[in-house]
């Protein structure tokens, strides 16, 4: 992947962009986020959270993964 650039074409399912180390996925439908998540989930790059962005039948979900170095420890944020 080149750094800084968006993978957008009309027949791709999800948006998928890259900066640097920190890879966005764009989803418009719920049920692909599981298909995504486990795609993209290995040891070297790790789901870093999440958000949903508008409501109805425009509603979107952004699923932010990192790619990491091996040994890397990412660990959660406790409230």
């Amino acid at each position: 992947m080149k750094e800084n650039t968006v993978y957008n074409k009309p027949s791709n399912t999800v948006m998928v962009r890259n900066n640097g180390d920190e890879i966005l996925i764009i989803c418009d439908k719920e049920s692909q986020m599981d298909s995504v998540v486990k795609r993209m989930t290995t040891d070297t790059c790790k789901l870093v959270g999440y958000e949903e962005w508008d409501e109805g039948k425009d509603k979107k979900w952004i699923l932010r993964f990192f790619v990491i170095d091996e040994g890397y420890l990412i660990e959660p944020e406790l409230n």
